[in-house]
């Protein structure tokens, strides 16, 4: 199963584009901060990810506030085919409580 759930912050985003295909899609960088336990010590954990949003999903994403706290979900995959770099693809995301 390849399926990531986290909460993060859009710390950057692209304008709505449309692939060769007709599909819209918005790029983005999201930033996660947290603090998690690993082997029993309290860890903090920071990262910013690529992500993108494809379809219907673009255009709400495409108006979702900068800088607000969101919960997104979603799959990782391959940039293209010859990358080995990893693009966290969004299928939903909501408002972090």
């Amino acid at each position: 199963m390849n399926q990531l759930q986290f909460a993060a912050f859009i710390s950057e985003r692209d304008v709505l584009r449309y692939t060769p295909a007709g599909i819209p899609i918005v790029s983005a960088i999201l930033t996660h901060s947290s603090r998690q336990m690993e082997a029993g010590v309290d860890r903090l954990v920071e990262f910013e990810i690529t992500a993108l949003a494809a379809g219907e999903i673009s255009g709400r994403f495409g108006r979702a506030e900068l800088g607000a706290a969101h919960q997104f979900t979603g799959f990782l995959a391959k940039k293209n085919r010859k990358s080995k770099a990893l693009v966290f693809h969004i299928i939903d995301f909501s408002a972090a409580a």
